[in-house]
């Protein structure tokens, strides 16, 4: 049985001594201690010294329907006592499965309506190399096994979704020959606050897209056999698109019969004001990949959504080998139903469009237009982002040793806010559920640590 009667001190020990965290330096992190969280509630954090802490990240972009939601909870326990575990590898199915199918009909985009479930992100992205490359097997082309993302794409962190995803650091993790598989490419990303130079948006907007027509043309598009791509590069920074790059995208892809993969494991479920960011950029995909807020967090959860056509040919070419011990889980997928009823009976799709996402891009905004710091303020709905800059005028941002991004992370992390670092930037992903007081608290908050920070720099 967990002992919750330990100290910080001891958690912090074992912790050290035993647990091996993502994406940290273990060393660093030892000497410093974890924060322990040891509950939740709503848009909140608690750890183990008793602070409330305002989620700014929903976890990990994921807590969508936000903490303690009893609905998702009786979910769980209902199925765990009914069948807590069964595969779908002979010819079998269960109840939760199935329905969760039926319902991610309803509201992915059109004709995505087949669904493929796994257990994060990452293996609905292997499933996803996988599935292009069977596709164009069967269709007796196995040559287009090439497939084209972006440069600071983050598509996962197995082998594959490494090699699919662009960030340099994770390329780098593994000796002589780097942490990359053959057969992925890799184009610049369309931020044009940071890489627009001299172009107007949409100047720079269809200079990026017309990079994936190059780069088809320099392989040959007998060889490519897709192109992926968040709508919102989210961990790459909340990086929004020019409104003219998804649709150009679009017809480069249809011109060199490419196809497109979309993933919404951050842009999904609400994140962006519509049910999926294909909405919101008018995206029509052959495959989506989804995770995160398909359970929000609650339990682990993924899914890849085929469209009619793509599943038209996977049905005529045999069997498909590939799959997970916990693909379907039952539990899990009866979580899932839970989840997106949730959202669906408490509007949450409508109000981050209609109220909580316009009230904090309006907040954000201000403190572009008056905070010496902050040279953009850039998002959707409730995916958003800060750029701190070193000068305003010319988008120049802190580099070497000030690393300003880091500081005013340290000063969130002091004042009871969780707010993501990333490069020059930080990164807010809230609850769906937050309220209107709860965003203004965030705003407040932010500006103190803002301020904290200029101060620290000499700029205030």
């Amino acid at each position: 049985m967990l002992n919750y009667n330990r100290t910080t001190e001891q958690w912090q020990e074992f912790d050290r001594d035993h647990h091996v965290h993502p994406f940290s330096d273990p060393d660093a992190l030892g000497k410093k201690g974890a924060r322990i969280i040891t509950k939740a509630e709503g848009s909140y954090i608690f750890d183990s010294e008793g602070h409330k802490i305002l989620d700014g990240m929903a976890g990990l972009w994921c807590v969508n329907v936000g903490y303690g939601r009893q609905e998702l909870i009786d979910a769980a326990d209902r199925q765990i006592k009914e069948l807590p575990y069964y595969n779908s590898f002979f010819q079998t199915a269960h109840p939760p499965q199935i329905e969760l199918s039926r319902l991610l009909s309803e509201v992915t985009p059109e004709a995505i309506n087949h669904f493929f479930f796994a257990g994060s992100g990452s293996e609905a992205n292997d499933t996803n190399v996988r599935l292009v490359r069977h596709y164009w097997n069967i269709k007796g082309k196995p040559e287009k096994s090439t497939i084209i993302s972006r440069k600071n794409a983050y598509h996962g962190s197995t082998l594959a979704a490494t090699s699919l995803g662009g960030m340099g650091y994770m390329h780098n993790m593994g000796g002589k020959d780097g942490s990359l598989l053959p057969g992925f490419e890799h184009i610049n990303q369309p931020f044009w606050y940071l890489e627009g130079g001299d172009m107007t948006e949409e100047e720079f907007g269809l200079t990026r897209a017309q990079e994936l027509e190059e780069k088809i043309l320099e392989l040959g598009a007998d060889n490519v056999g897709a192109f992926f791509g968040e709508p919102i590069q989210g961990a790459g920074g909340v990086i929004v698109p020019p409104d003219n790059y998804w649709p150009e995208i679009q017809r480069i892809c249809k011109k060199y019969d490419i196809l497109l993969i979309v993933d919404e494991v951050i842009c999904g479920f609400g994140r962006t004001g519509n049910w999926f960011g294909c909405d919101t950029f008018g995206i029509t995909p052959d495959m989506i990949t989804m995770a995160k807020g398909i359970s929000s967090g609650y339990i682990p959860l993924s899914a890849t959504g085929i469209s009619d056509d793509v599943f038209e040919v996977l049905n005529s070419g045999g069997d498909i080998n590939h799959g997970y011990t916990y693909s379907g889980h039952p539990v899990a997928t009866a979580v899932g139903i839970a989840n997106i009823n949730y959202i669906k009976d408490h509007k949450l799709v409508e109000k981050v469009r209609e109220e909580t996402g316009p009230h904090l891009m309006a907040g954000l905004t201000d403190l572009e237009e008056n905070h010496p710091l902050v040279g953009q303020a850039r998002g959707r709905g409730l995916m958003a982002a800060i750029q701190l800059v070193k000068d305003k005028e010319t988008h120049e941002i802190y580099s070497g040793d000030t690393d300003a991004a880091f500081i005013c992370r340290e000063h969130c992390f002091n004042n009871n806010l969780i707010m993501r670092a990333t490069d020059q930037s930080m990164i807010l992903s809230p609850p769906l559920t937050i309220s209107i007081s709860e965003i203004d608290e965030l705003l407040e908050k932010a500006k103190f640590c803002l301020d904290a920070t200029a101060k620290d720099l000499g700029v205030l």
